[in-house]
Formats: C-alpha cells, sequence, structure tokens
C-alpha cells in the first residue's frame, strides 16, 4: 500500500497547531484540509482530533498514530536524503522537554553554544517536573530523570543522577546533625510531592526513610531554597546542589549513605530521530561527558 498523503496531512495539522495555519502552508483551502482530515477519521473509524475554538487536541488514539507517523515521515525522509547523496543537515523545529530546574541550571548555559553551531534549528522548549507524554504534546526529544525509560522510545543515557542527603550549616547548627538514617524522622525533612519516602543505600545495606515534608509543596525547586534557607534537611541530586555543597552552603550528611542509584538522565526520542534531534542529544552527551556536578568538591566520601 502507497503512502496516504492524508496521513502526512494530519501530522502537519498537529504540527502547526490549526487547519487555518495547515491550508497556508499546504496551499489549499481551510475546508480541504478539514475535508481531508474527515475523510482519514472516517476511513478509520475513529476520531483523531478534538477540535475546539482556540486549538486542536490529539484524541488518545490520535496522539498514537501521530507517534508512529512522525517516526515513518522522518525514516522516509532520511532515506530520500541517504539516496540523494548525504542525510539532511540539522535543521527546522525542534522541540524539547525538561524537568525546569535541571534545564535551568544544565540545559539553558549551553543553548547559546548549541544554536550557533546550528543556526538553522528552530528551537521550542518545555519546561515541565510533571510526566510528559511525547506524542501527544509533539516533543521530539524529552530530557527525563528516571530509571525505567519507557518502551517503544531510543533513550541516550546523558549522565548520572547521585542523590545526597544534605542541610545547612544553619539548620544543623540549630538542631543538630543525624547519625543515622533512623534518626532523619525526628528531623525537619523537606521533598516535593511524590519525593517520599526516601530510599538510603550503603554497601550491603538498605534503609527506608518515612516522613512528612515540613512544608509540602509540588516544586523541586522550591524544596532547594528551602535547604538552603535552613528550613530542613533534603535528599537531593548532586546537579542540583552540587555546587552549593561545594562552596560551603550546605553540608552533606550521611555520607556514607546515599540515595538509590538506579535514577538517572536520559534523552528520549523516537527510534528514527530528525538530524536536529540528533544533533540536540549529541551536543549535550559531549556536554556531559565528564559529568560536570560530580567532578565538583563537594565534600563527599
Amino acid at each position: 500500500m502507497a503512502f496516504d498523503p492524508d496521513h502526512a496531512l494530519f501530522v502537519a495539522i498537529l504540527d502547526n497547531g490549526s487547519i487555518a495555519a495547515t491550508a497556508r502552508s499546504w496551499g489549499v483551502s481551510p475546508a480541504i484540509v478539514s475535508k481531508r482530515l474527515a475523510r482519514l477519521e472516517a476511513r478509520l473509524g475513529v476520531r483523531l482530533i478534538e477540535r475546539t475554538t482556540r486549538r486542536l487536541h490529539p484524541t488518545p488514539v490520535g496522539a498514537q498514530l501521530y507517534g508512529e507517523l512522525t517516526q515513518i515521515l522522518a525514516a522516509l525522509t532520511e532515506a530520500e536524503a541517504r539516496v540523494a547523496g548525504a542525510a539532511a543537515a540539522p535543521a527546522g523545529p525542534l522541540r524539547i522537554a525538561a524537568p525546569t530546574s535541571f534545564a535551568r541550571l544544565h540545559i539553558a548555559p549551553h543553548l547559546g553554544d548549541f544554536l550557533r553551531a546550528y543556526p538553522a534549528i528552530a528551537l521550542e522548549l518545555t519546561l515541565s517536573d510533571g510526566y510528559v507524554d511525547l506524542a501527544a504534546q509533539r516533543i521530539d526529544c524529552a530530557i527525563r530523570i528516571t530509571a525505567d525509560p519507557p518502551a517503544g522510545y531510543v533513550a541516550r543515557r546523558l549522565a548520572g543522577n547521585r542523590r545526597v542527603v544534605c542541610a545547612s550549616p544553619a539548620y544543623l547548627a540549630a538542631h543538630g546533625a543525624p547519625t543515622s538514617p533512623a534518626a532523619l524522622p525526628g528531623h525537619r525533612l523537606l521533598a516535593a510531592d511524590g519525593q517520599l519516602p526516601w530510599t538510603l543505600l550503603r554497601p550491603g545495606k538498605r534503609a527506608l526513610v518515612e516522613g512528612i515534608s515540613h512544608v509540602r509543596t509540588d516544586s523541586s525547586e522550591i524544596v532547594r531554597e528551602l535547604v538552603l534557607a535552613g528550613v530542613g534537611i533534603a535528599l537531593r541530586s548532586l546537579w542540583d546542589v552540587g555546587t552549593a555543597l561545594a562552596d560551603g552552603r550546605l553540608i552533606h550528611i550521611l555520607p556514607e549513605w546515599t540515595g538509590a542509584r538506579d535514577l538517572a538522565i536520559h534523552a528520549l526520542h523516537a527510534a528514527q530521530p530528525r538530524p536536529a534531534v540528533t544533533a540536540f542529544v549529541e551536543f549535550f552527551a559531549d556536554r556531559f561527558s565528564p559529568t560536570p556536578w560530580e567532578t565538583l568538591d563537594t565534600g563527599y566520601g
């Protein structure tokens, strides 16, 4: 079966965000775009896009189809480029999703160099500490801190995510330093929603630290600011607090214990990424080798 041009049109509608914008880019009327979308939905027997007065949203099955078609179209584009003699240069729109704190500290400072190296890329960066659905939100690449990358995507490991227990000198002067994980529940623990209990490890031992955050928040950045302000004790990643540990604003406590080491920083993307995606992933893989926050003198072990 030949590739249905209505498939490409469906992808373009979601990429452009509206039927009118797609009509302009394809040089046809909005009525024709709507008719062809309705024809595709009728042939498949499902609704692919929810239409509202403000914007379009893919239905769950539409998001699934979009993700699969995007990979197919990328593969076709690269196949044609190879036949023509060379892969396409990195160019065009590039949608990246990343956790807020990590992006601010370790992605944003390098974006100037990245865009100077690839001036034909039109970058869009979405920051969120919540789960990002790559297909539904039309994300080309997501930076995700996880122990279990989802199936169906390529997961490139960029760096480790060592986590340590820490507190400010002011907090420790006022409340004393815990000498074991068992003492932690008696202190003011700080964690974003869903980040307690903590699992701490040392060779041959495991400890579960249960409790309620002294301040409730859904923001990991707020937790970082609270621990710096002397409000309590937190389990934080070295990429987040390594500099504060190195300059003495925070103290590494229980240095023989560390957070579970299965978490790592990954770049997730489709199996057949466009050249712009490959360029982004390779650029940051190079920036994080060696991992900059692991080489800081943080005073641990």
